[in-house]
């Protein structure tokens, strides 16, 4: 059993370790993709300042061709001019008419071609801006998201934890409840083996024996019935004794103050050891499963002193106090070292210091032990009132 309690609560903490580890993940993922966003970003801005540049070139080019058009049209013409009037001018004229219309054709040509590499780079650069556009759209419309998935995820780790851990504290706890009902069953198995059963065995056999006596020798089955009757008392006193262990009536009729008061006069009077019993505060209506946890507490605090703390002087004190019931128990025995025994269950006890912490830790209760050795223990807890018995 207590390998299961341990793999729940390494599952808890495994399932707690894999979401705090996807969110640094996610986390992590956020940061490259602003830093991805903010690479295009740049990228774009030294595209668009590019195309910027280039337009103004192409916009140049175009008056630099609009003017270079008009000037080889008139060399064009001069040269047509001169052509058709070739006996009017001398031949240094009209080779240099002709030069410049072939040097403006070159030139026009040239612009021409200058003008067509700039706009297919401005074409270019105008799709690659474009899609580095659309890049840098998706890369902000991810880390968007993204940064809203993490900050639901941050509102909500808290709330999936902790419902991670309830579910792991009632597998923890449910478990506990069963180890203390297999520890109570085991107790009153052995207490019903040693007591109960063997007497009513002995009964068997002197019922018998009295059976066989009867004709033969009445006055020894006389003395054998007297026998008879105290070795049935002695197996109904036991039998009371376990059902009070289970369950004390008293606590039904009488409640849970008398029932104490009951505890401590039998306590001293089969120990010896001087009992004080104080009660603190208004008394309140407490739940039937608190003044039970309550008397379990002082009835194993008293069992742990007979069997381990050679007190001479007990006290008992019962508080009601901002809707919790109190108790503390104190005796002036030689103690004990919390940190060797604290942890460890009593194998003679069915209910040990262990059993009395889950008890208390089920209600929502805290307990606190505090021991010196050779100066005494005092066992405190408190429990909330709880709700109504349900019937």
């Amino acid at each position: 059993m207590v390998l299961v309690m341990q793999n729940d609560i390494l599952t808890a903490n495994r399932i707690h370790s894999i979401l705090g580890n996807a969110l640094n993940t996610i986390a992590e993922g956020k940061k490259e993709i602003f830093e991805i966003a903010e690479s295009v970003r740049k990228e774009c801005d030294i595209v668009n300042s590019k195309l910027v540049l280039l337009k103004s070139k192409i916009e140049t080019i175009i008056n630099e061709l609009d003017i270079l058009e008009l000037e080889e049209k008139k060399a064009r013409f001069e040269l047509m001019r001169v052509s058709k009037n070739f006996n009017e001018f001398n031949e240094e004229h009209i080779k240099n008419a002709y030069e410049n219309a072939n040097n403006f054709r070159i030139n026009l040509v040239l612009k021409r071609q200058e003008e067509k590499d700039l706009i297919n780079r401005r074409n270019e650069l105008e799709i690659r801006y474009r899609n580095l556009a659309k890049t840098l759209e998706k890369a902000d419309g991810l880390g968007s998201k993204i940064c809203t998935a993490i900050d639901y995820l941050n509102g909500n780790l808290e709330e999936i934890i902790d419902s991670i851990e309830d579910m792991d504290r009632k597998k923890y706890y449910g478990v506990k409840i069963i180890k203390a009902q297999e520890r109570e069953r085991k107790k009153i198995a052995r207490e019903i083996h040693d007591g109960p059963a063997q007497s009513m065995a002995n009964i068997v056999l002197k019922a018998e024996l009295c059976e066989k006596l009867l004709y033969k020798d009445p006055n020894r089955a006389k003395d054998e019935l007297g026998s008879l009757k105290s070795v049935v008392r002695g197996c109904l006193t036991d039998v009371r004794r376990i059902i009070y262990d289970l369950r004390p009536m008293s606590l039904d009729d009488l409640g849970l103050i008398p029932t104490i008061e009951k505890l401590k006069n039998r306590f001293s009077e089969e120990t010896g050891i001087d009992v004080k019993f104080k009660i603190l505060g208004e008394h309140e209506y407490i739940n039937s499963i608190v003044q039970l946890s309550i008397f379990r507490v002082i009835q194993e605090a008293l069992s742990n002193i007979i069997k381990h703390s050679k007190a001479r002087n007990v006290e008992i004190i019962l508080e009601y106090v901002n809707g919790c019931l109190n108790v503390a128990v104190k005796d002036d025995g030689i103690g004990f070292d919390i940190e060797h025994t604290g942890n460890e269950e009593d194998s003679n006890s069915g209910f040990g210091m262990l059993g009395m912490k889950e008890r208390v830790e089920l209600l929502s209760g805290q307990i606190k032990v505090e021991s010196v050795p050779y100066k005494g223990t005092t066992i405190s807890v408190s429990i909330p009132y709880l709700g109504k018995d349900e019937h």
